[in-house]
């Protein structure tokens, strides 16, 4: 008809990996229109060798106002449909992109389009890791001689004084920490067993903050998925004198119904998993009662889409969803979009280390933790973009262009 508008189309698809933080990946969704979505996911090399090749034949010259017609063909590929894999790791990234054009192209944030604010601001727990934890695919150990690179290297920190770190977070407004002593005793046994005189040591940072602050400081205890059953209700036995706020991932996420059985016989909070990823999966978990806290990953489980729909299970189960940061200022910022919105969040996840250092040199624009509690960035969709420097040639980056 003489006078229609064509719609926006996709023109480009951009991947974007930058050392030393080069476990992250930016997607960059180029239009028409000139407006360019961001979207991030976490170990992701895999997933920039898959966005080109797969993805993008999929994406250029589509509509990208149609976000759940994408989203339900990138989030059901033939194989990875029920795992936070490559492929479900690159629709994630597609899609935080997507709901980003969204927000610019309508003049508003991200939040306003998921149905608006439900709170003005959220309360962060800190996770206690440091600067360099999880570069370059792999996690921080901490060892004799290390010492800090700055005022928020928490994970020595809790390591060598956790009472004094968890003095030092309540004087910034924070009163949730995460620590995880055990993991270095689980790997020791692939997670079989746990000796009594190795529980007895890594109990010692609770210790430490219960006589420091007492029960002012929520406390979560991170087990990676890396315990098998009777391990995992040894230390569960041993941290009810603390009383943690969750034990996380206790077991490895493969049966819900073993999941359930801990926790019964646990007989404390279970928080599960940033592992894993579409609604089917924490649909197990609910309908297992195995959970009491929710946690997600929008980097992992399929985007903000996916979020929205596996937080509405959630809320169905009355179950609090808890968002998974501890990776990208991409992801940090979506889902605090997200977590805004949600009546049922209960924290946010934020690493002290990332928001107060590395977080603000990538991106043009960061709501940073102020008198305990995260804040958005203003502006429509995401509120941020990647820095100039960023962009810079030279770093890995691969394009996909179609002229239309």
């Amino acid at each position: 008809m003489a006078g229609d508008i064509a719609p926006m189309r996709i023109t480009a698809l951009e991947t974007v990996r930058l050392p030393p933080y080069d476990n992250i990946l930016w997607v960059r969704l180029h239009t028409s229109e000139g407006i360019v979505g961001l979207g991030e996911t976490f170990r992701g090399a895999a997933v920039e060798a898959h966005l080109p090749a797969e993805v993008a034949p999929q994406l250029i010259g589509a509509d990208p106002s149609r976000l759940d017609a994408i989203a339900h063909e990138l989030t059901r590929p033939y194989v990875s449909f029920r795992s936070s894999g490559a492929e479900i790791r690159a629709a994630s990234a597609v899609d935080i992109a997507l709901w980003d054009i969204a927000g610019q192209a309508l003049g508003q944030p991200i939040v306003a389009l998921l149905g608006g604010t439900t709170r003005p601001a959220i309360a962060p727990y800190d996770t206690c890791a440091g600067y360099a934890y999880n570069a370059r695919g792999s996690r921080r150990t901490v060892a004799e001689g290390d010492t800090a690179a700055g005022p928020y290297d928490d994970q020595i920190a809790f390591t060598r004084d956790a009472g004094a770190l968890a003095l030092s977070l309540k004087e910034i407004g924070i009163w949730a920490m995460k620590i995880w002593p055990f993991d270095a005793y689980a790997a020791a046994t692939a997670g079989q067993m746990i000796g009594p005189g190795e529980i007895d040591r890594a109990l010692v940072p609770f210790r430490q903050i219960r006589e420091a602050v007492g029960t002012s400081m929520q406390v979560m205890v991170e087990l990676d998925s890396l315990l098998e059953g009777p391990a995992a209700l040894a230390i569960a036995h041993a941290m009810r004198a603390y009383d943690p706020f969750w034990m996380e991932d206790p077991l490895r996420m493969a049966d819900p119904q073993a999941l359930a059985d801990y926790r019964r016989m646990s007989g404390l909070p279970v928080c599960a998993s940033e592992t894993l990823a579409t609604r089917s999966q924490f649909l197990d978990l609910l309908r297992a009662d195995a959970v009491d806290y929710v946690m997600l990953d929008i980097g992992w489980c399929g985007g903000l889409t996916e979020a929205k729909q596996i937080a509405t299970l959630a809320e169905a189960h009355q179950r609090p969803v808890a968002p998974h940061d501890c990776t990208g200022p991409v992801v940090f910022t979506a889902f605090t979009h997200l977590a805004l919105n949600l009546p049922y969040a209960a924290f946010m996840e934020s690493v002290c280390a990332y928001w107060s250092g590395w977080y603000r040199d990538l991106v043009t624009a960061l709501r940073i933790v102020k008198h305990g509690m995260v804040s958005l960035p203003p502006g429509p969709g995401l509120g941020l973009a990647l820095q100039p420097d960023v962009l810079a040639p030279g770093h890995t980056r691969i394009t996909t262009e179609k002229d239309l």
